[in-house]
């Protein structure tokens, strides 16, 4: 079937300028390929390249990174702009760099959502079943950056792999001037199909960084350095010569976890009570009435309920909900034995409260018991 004008236009509008060759041309730009291949390095058919080369299963989920502004300054209306989001195919086939580094498998449903804990818990089934497969060698996926860091938390947690699992986004659309879509894209694929990534749990590749799936967390709404890991840092860099990694992540994840969804019909429902100066009590007694079974108190500094303390402390020795105390400051631990500490309460150490969140809806799918809760707030 042939591609109509405007998607030919894209392509060619796309391609990436690389080692001084024209890349990506179509059979109307032969010429001009075969002249840039003669100035530049030899050019490798794609048939030889991805012989040996890793097999890496590629899953697309809505956002920015496979998003098309109506042109390239359309850099923050792009989801109005009437184009349809790019498929898998489409994201790689402007790059021919991409085959140089990896044979990718596009996974056969067009979007895998990440709006709530069940899409969360569909997305990390279909991974770990894909990596159950000799012939695949790692699974990325493609996400809109507002909660990469929830995603690729849940599938440090919930895949039971060794194989690189690697989640990415972009803070501007495809087609976006100086956009970083085509660049995270290709680190990430890298990374998933890099032996050195093998046993780290899952990551983040995101600007040429490679951010442990625990402590990462978005820090900028709109620059290209958003992601970040506060107080310990990240784990290395996806440079052009290779990739390096410099630490490793402590906690327990993927092939150590003891959570699992097979037999999860759904996720219990938990939710987060932010306290600011102006919050008022019954909040959390509002949140155990809809029906969460856990809550997250996200305190002020060292997790203050401020007027939440006292149902807090109802809800504790009811049992109504598991409550687990944590901070809105961003970094830092919460102890055991702090000043607002309740008996029966778990706290969520350096976790953030979306985190936290996390980890408790999946605690929740195994025991009730506050104390075996904590123990997994200590070990994961």
């Amino acid at each position: 079937m042939r591609k109509p004008a405007s998607r030919r236009r894209f392509l060619q509008d796309t391609a990436l300028v690389a080692a001084g060759s024209v890349l990506g041309a179509n059979s109307a730009q032969t010429d001009e390929l075969r002249l840039a291949q003669a100035q530049g390095p030899a050019q490798i058919p794609a048939e030889a390249l991805n012989r040996g080369l890793p097999r890496i299963h590629l899953m697309v989920g809505p956002g920015t990174l496979p998003s098309m502004g109506k042109d390239r300054m359309d850099l923050l209306r792009y989801r109005l702009s009437g184009n349809p989001r790019l498929t898998g195919e489409q994201l790689i086939e402007p790059l021919p760099e991409i085959a140089k580094v990896a044979r990718v498998d596009v996974d056969k449903t067009t979007s895998w959502g990440q709006g709530s804990y069940d899409d969360l818990r569909k997305l990390s089934l279909r991974i770990e079943e894909v990596l159950q497969s000799p012939e695949i060698d790692g699974a990325v996926y493609v996400q809109g950056t507002n909660t990469i860091e929830e995603t690729a938390y849940f599938l440090n947690l919930t895949v039971h792999s060794d194989k690189p699992v690697v989640v990415t986004g972009a803070q501007r659309p495809y087609n976006g001037l100086s956009s970083d879509a085509q660049m995270n894209l290709l680190d990430a694929i890298r990374l998933a199909g890099a032996p050195v990534a093998s046993g780290m749990g899952a990551l983040v590749a995101f600007n040429g960084e490679i951010n442990a799936a625990r402590e990462v967390t978005k820090t900028n709404t709109y620059h290209l350095q958003t992601f970040q890991t506060r107080d310990l840092g990240l784990l290395g860099y996806i440079d052009a010569d290779k990739i390096e990694f410099y630490r490793t992540p402590h906690r327990r994840h993927t092939m150590r976890s003891e959570f699992s969804l097979a037999a999860v019909p759904s996720m219990p429902y938990v939710e987060i009570a932010y306290v600011h100066t102006g919050t008022r009590a019954g909040i959390a007694k509002a949140m155990v009435a809809l029906g969460a079974k856990g809550i997250v108190i996200a305190g002020v500094g060292a997790g203050a309920p401020n007027s939440l303390d006292k149902e807090i402390e109802e809800i504790i020795k009811t049992q109504s909900a598991v409550v687990v105390q944590s901070s809105r400051v961003g970094s830092g631990r919460i102890v055991r034995g702090n000043n607002w500490y309740e008996s029966g309460m778990v706290v969520a150490d350096n976790l953030s409260p979306q985190k936290a969140a996390l980890l408790l809806t999946l605690g929740l799918t195994r025991t009730s018991d506050p104390d075996d809760i904590q123990r997994m707030f200590d070990e994961y």
